[in-house]
């Protein structure tokens, strides 16, 4: 009998200090997809019989909870799992976060965290602190997100938002997993002030970043530091939607610490878009022109592409320039002479045509026609155009929660591709793919 009253008396105290635990509500959201891939050349040079086409199955699940602790106060986890090509070589354990992630490839094809941060509504504003999502302002382009540690504030005054943050990107400080360490002040870091505006329809806004990235100074005696100007505007205007972002990028590329016998780089970087889709009922066209400055081989001094790129975030095609899909799950596409693309888009001029239609409310098909050459052409590169590239896409709804994506792609493979062989010639290429979402 004392044993039955000692079993009762100690469920009795876990129930009394588990109590506060058991008020906390837990929600979860998340996404999980499934896709096969084939892509018919994985080098655009003719005749390169080491590069074969390939053809697989992946996937992902990424769960995300928010432990709402009271009114006011979240604590928000997400990570990603089971991140692999179906029956595939896992990849080899490192200490690089893979894009998107706080976790290495590799513990992604098992799981890893992302997220885990404090959001808290107070009097004065929204605080988030932790580790969270960066890499995301304005419209989609020019955006890869990534995981760092954050503090991030904002308040909202009416139509108006504020926003601050201060960003790590980078840690080199002496700690107990990096005792060997032997200077200080090496770190990257980032601060942030942003200001938006909103109305019915649409908002602008602008953020200010300043950049201190210091992680060279030990081996090369130099840091990089610079301001970057986002400006952007999303409206609709009658049936029309628009998009448009500017992101200049200005400073030094390298700054050296003096006395020093080098001359410093200065950077200026230039990327932006405009974007416009006009929906008229069951059908909708539109079109995209996007720029990314690239380095002029002939400025030593001047560093005017290179930092700024089009963004892991932003895919518009399902061949060039696209992250998600090809790059990071098949990697880059070479052609002759050093030449590749492995996305995001860098050093280009794109131009974008598309028109698409819905038959019945949970059916989608598009088609686009894109076209994309270099702002400066690398040195001794035969051409500078990248290629012509055909979409077909199409998404139906299975449920609310379950969509299915056909995809097919067909590249008119540029001169670019032909790098600084003279003789190289290249092939075109064609990929298809399929895939299964489920978000909950």
């Amino acid at each position: 009998m004392k044993k039955v009253w000692l079993v009762l008396l100690s469920l009795g105290l876990i129930m009394a200090f588990s109590a506060s635990a058991f008020a906390v509500d837990v929600k979860v959201s998340g996404e999980y997809y499934v896709a096969g891939l084939y892509l018919d050349k994985t080098s655009l040079a003719k005749d390169a019989e080491t590069t074969p086409s390939t053809a697989f199955y992946y996937q992902r699940l990424r769960v995300r909870t928010d432990f709402v602790v009271s009114p006011g106060l979240t604590f928000i986890t997400r990570f990603d799992a089971l991140e692999r090509v179906w029956g595939g070589q896992r990849s080899t354990p490192g200490t690089s976060s893979a894009a998107d992630s706080a976790g290495t490839r590799a513990e992604n094809e098992n799981i890893a965290f992302d997220w885990a941060y404090i959001d808290y509504q107070s009097p004065i504003g929204i605080f988030d602190v932790g580790l969270m999502e960066d890499g995301r302002t304005g419209t989609v382009f020019g955006n890869s997100y990534t995981t760092l540690g954050r503090i991030k504030w904002k308040n909202i005054f009416g139509p108006v938002t504020v926003a601050a943050d201060i960003t790590k990107s980078k840690d080199q400080s002496y700690s107990a997993v990096a005792s060997t360490a032997t200077a200080a002040d090496t770190d990257n870091d980032k601060y942030g002030l942003e200001g938006i505006y909103q109305w019915k329809d649409g908002k602008a806004g602008m953020k200010l970043t300043y950049y201190r990235y210091a992680e060279n100074r030990q081996s090369a005696n130099n840091k990089k530091t610079y301001f970057l100007f986002t400006p952007y505007a999303i409206a609709k205007i009658g049936p029309v939607d628009i998009q448009t972002e500017i992101n200049y990028a200005t400073g030094k590329y390298q700054e050296y610490d003096q006395p020093s016998s080098s001359t410093d780089v200065k950077m200026e970087n230039w990327s932006g878009w405009i974007d416009a889709t006009a929906n008229l009922g069951m059908a909708y066209f539109g079109g995209t022109i996007a720029y990314v400055s690239g380095d002029d081989p002939n400025t030593k001094d001047k560093q005017e592409g290179g930092t700024l790129n089009g963004g892991q975030d932003w895919n518009p095609c399902l061949i060039l320039f696209n992250y998600y899909d090809r790059t990071y799950w098949v990697g880059g596409i070479t052609g002759n002479g050093g030449s590749t693309n492995s996305g995001p888009m860098s050093n280009a001029w794109f131009f974008q045509g598309r028109a698409g239609m819905k038959p019945i409310a949970d059916l989608d098909l598009m088609a686009s026609l894109s076209y994309a050459n270099v702002d400066k052409k690398p040195l001794n590169y035969v051409g500078g155009t990248y290629g012509t590239e055909v979409d077909l896409t199409g998404t139906y709804k299975i449920t609310n929660n379950l969509s299915y994506m056909l995809g097919v792609a067909y590249l008119f493979t540029g001169d670019y591709f032909k790098g600084t062989s003279a003789t190289g010639e290249v092939n075109n290429d064609f990929m298809l793919i399929n895939k299964l979402t489920l978000t909950f």
